[in-house]
């Protein structure tokens, strides 16, 4: 039996606004949702006091918004491009976004990102899971997702098993998300997949960066420990933050210990990042989020 997905809103739709702020952004916008006979029922806004940029994030619910869609992006084309030479985006809240997965061994974000599919806690569809390992095929496929093994070749020429993974990806999803993929993705894969990657890392950004964190921290004496959700670029680690938590160390805890703890905060804060990202809460800036 299906489960109700309450993030799923029939007839809702997501506007995103974004440019240089100036006087009448928010008139305009809420009289063309008026025209259109939309109702606004949320309303975001931030205005950058040092850059002077302007974000906006607007829901609103209109009767039938498939066939209307159409011409109330005609409208906002309109008004917003023209009028005040702002980016924007809208899409009907309605439909899921194509959520891939790329796993390796460890499958605690893995598995959580799938219960919490199952249960209608996030707005996205599962079309596949892609792992280097086989070791999560027979709980992947217990949720009714496709699992696919593309092997990691050794050595640093990633080509041959980035190229299966694009022809599996290109086309089908709308964001893919790292839980715990333990493999670099080249840049060249970046462009061609063309759609946003997600990665948890577990650190609390921007320290300890790259292999082993927790043995680090560790070693360092930290009494934070925490993760790290990002969108992945060219450059290791050094993305986007869309979310981060910590929790408490002490002296007595072992490399195993801070492990176990830090299991539980990097599935707490990759859901969230994943649920912000396919409601269309997160808009990139540079190398920042602003998150409504």
């Amino acid at each position: 039996m299906a489960v109700h997905n309450p993030h799923l809103l029939p007839d809702h739709a997501c506007l995103i606004v974004h440019g240089k702020d100036r006087p009448g952004i928010i008139a305009a916008v809420s009289a063309l949702i008026a025209r259109n006979d939309g109702n606004i029922v949320a309303f975001d806004q931030y205005a950058d006091p040092d850059t002077g940029e302007y974000f906006q994030r607007v829901v609103f619910h209109r009767v039938d918004l498939a066939a209307t869609l159409p011409a109330i992006e005609q409208d906002v084309a309109k008004t917003l491009r023209d009028g005040f030479e702002l980016e924007w985006t809208i899409t009907d809240q309605s439909v899921p976004k194509r959520m891939a997965i790329l796993a390796s061994k460890q499958d605690h974000c893995l598995l959580d990102l799938l219960w919490r599919h199952r249960r209608g806690e996030l707005p996205v569809t599962v079309p596949m899971v892609v792992s280097n390992h086989t070791t999560s095929a027979e709980d992947v496929r217990s949720f009714g997702i496709p699992f696919f093994h593309v092997p990691s070749v050794p050595g640093p020429d990633k080509s041959m098993s980035e190229a299966r993974i694009l022809e599996l990806l290109v086309g089908n999803v709308d964001f893919v998300v790292l839980a715990r993929y333990m493999q670099i993705l080249s840049e060249d894969f970046l462009d061609k997949l063309g759609v946003p990657v997600i990665n948890i890392h577990h650190s609390f950004l921007p320290a300890f960066i790259g292999a082993d964190p927790y043995k680090k921290a560790k070693e360092r004496g930290v009494k934070l420990i925490g993760a790290t959700s990002h969108y992945v670029t060219g450059d290791l680690d050094e993305g986007p933050i869309i979310e981060q938590d910590t929790v408490r160390a002490t002296h007595a805890d072992s490399v195993a210990e801070l492990v176990r703890r830090g299991a539980d905060v990097e599935r707490q804060v990759l859901s969230r990042a994943v649920r912000w990202h396919a409601e269309d809460r997160v808009i990139r800036h540079g190398n920042h989020t602003i998150i409504f």
